[in-house]
């Protein structure tokens, strides 16, 4: 009996049969889209957004470190407050004087006889009673101005101050610097004398007066009535000087006592 084997369309179908499944393999492959490397998956950026919104972790002092900064931080309180209780007793024990500040110690007569063999007649030691302070008195020789002086300073009952200023070489361009320029405003007694007064407008006065040939100019922001009590004083010692010195020993008068040249 004779066996047969397949036919040829057979053998075609089976070699064909591989090659479509083959074909069928890779169209699937083809198909499936490839993973994006750049997004993550959803589990990953949920995770990332439930971080992000959590708060910040806050660093934790250990009770050890705790403790050693409180100690420290008392130590400094207990420290400051023993430095004040040591000090405080040495604060109270020097209470500050009960004054209205420095007082310096100005005899005016005394200075006033020292500069007189200098100055060649005896300035003016004006007393006006303790409430006018004199604050310093000198012999100015000037090397400066061309002018000698005798100068002493005041501090009025009221706290202002008056600067006395006399001489023997007055002339007119001294005489405006010593006053500020001021215009004569009038003329006002004192001590039976009548002094030329000139005002700036701005606060400060002088009072001029030409007595047995000395120029006598006070200047200051005092009221009027403390340079009439000054001015008073000064015709008082002006006339004790006068009455004290002896006709030998009088000095020679260098300026005329006529009135004070006006601007």
């Amino acid at each position: 009996m004779k066996q047969s084997g397949p036919s040829p369309a057979d053998a075609a179908e089976c070699e064909i049969a591989p090659i479509m499944g083959d074909y069928r393999g890779v169209s699937e492959l083809q198909d499936t889209p490839a993973a994006d490397p750049g997004s993550a998956s959803p589990t990953a950026s949920q995770a990332a957004a439930g971080g992000a919104g959590q708060p910040p972790v806050k660093p934790v002092i250990a009770p050890g470190a705790a403790k050693r900064a409180n100690a420290s931080v008392i130590g400094m309180f207990i420290a400051l407050v023993l430095s004040i209780g040591a000090f405080l007793p040495i604060v109270l024990m020097n209470a500050s004087p009960k004054t209205d500040g420095y007082r310096p110690d100005v005899n005016v007569s005394a200075v006033a006889r020292n500069a007189a063999d200098v100055a060649g007649f005896t300035p003016v030691a004006p007393a006006a009673g303790d409430a006018f302070r004199p604050n310093y008195a000198r012999w100015e020789s000037g090397a400066a101005s061309g002018v000698a002086t005798w100068e002493v300073g005041y501090l009025t009952p009221r706290e202002s101050f008056i600067g006395l200023v006399q001489t023997r070489q007055s002339n007119p361009t001294w005489l405006l610097q010593q006053v500020k320029n001021a215009p004569v405003t009038g003329t006002r007694n004192a001590g039976g004398r009548d002094w030329e007064l000139r005002d700036t407008g701005k606060g400060e006065k002088s009072m001029v007066l030409v007595d047995r040939g000395a120029t006598i100019i006070l200047t200051g922001t005092a009221q009027l009535d403390e340079f009439s009590v000054l001015a008073a004083a000064v015709v008082t010692s002006l006339d004790s000087n006068a009455t004290g010195a002896s006709p030998g020993n009088a000095p020679a008068a260098t300026v005329s006592p006529s009135a004070v040249p006006s601007p």
